[in-house]
């Protein structure tokens, strides 16, 4: 495990101007053998409006079953960091970020839950998933509450 293939860990690396300009690396997963839940947070993503270009606001938490493969948490954090400049609908940001890291990783199962601040009064929270979970997999509930001020 000593040549993992990254290209961006521990060293400094620009926040990539777009999605399609950023680059999601995986790493071997040491548990492959084991089925398990892996679990990364956002609680302060940003995108644009496609329409008006003011700045929309999420909480994502993206739960995943690795199978040979594991997300690099700081490349997650540049992809993500990447849709601050994108134009783009909640539903297409939260859906796009869940195939890609699909692409990327081919874990077992992954769902994400988008819980958008409101535009024009109204929250948008938007799911997806690749499929029924794996028999005996925990999956502990997102923990975001309905909008309520989400505080």
């Amino acid at each position: 495990m000593t040549d993992l293939n990254v290209t961006q860990l521990g060293r400094v690396v620009d926040a990539p101007e777009s999605p399609e300009a950023a680059v999601l690396e995986r790493v071997p997963n040491p548990q492959s053998d084991t089925l398990y839940l892996a679990r990364f947070v956002a609680p302060e993503f940003t995108s644009l409006c496609p329409v008006t270009g003011q700045p929309d606001f999420a909480h994502l938490v993206i739960d995943y079953a690795p199978g040979d493969w594991l997300i690099e948490s700081k490349s997650l954090k540049l992809y993500l960091t990447s849709f601050r400049n994108h134009g783009s609908f909640h539903e297409d940001c939260t859906v796009k970020i869940g195939r890609k890291i699909v692409e990327i990783a081919q874990p077992r199962w992954l769902r994400i839950g988008g819980y958008w601040y409101p535009r024009g009064g109204i929250p948008i929270d938007v799911f997806w998933q690749t499929g029924a979970p794996p028999e005996g997999l925990w999956l502990p509930d997102q923990g975001v509450p309905a909008y309520r001020g989400r505080g």
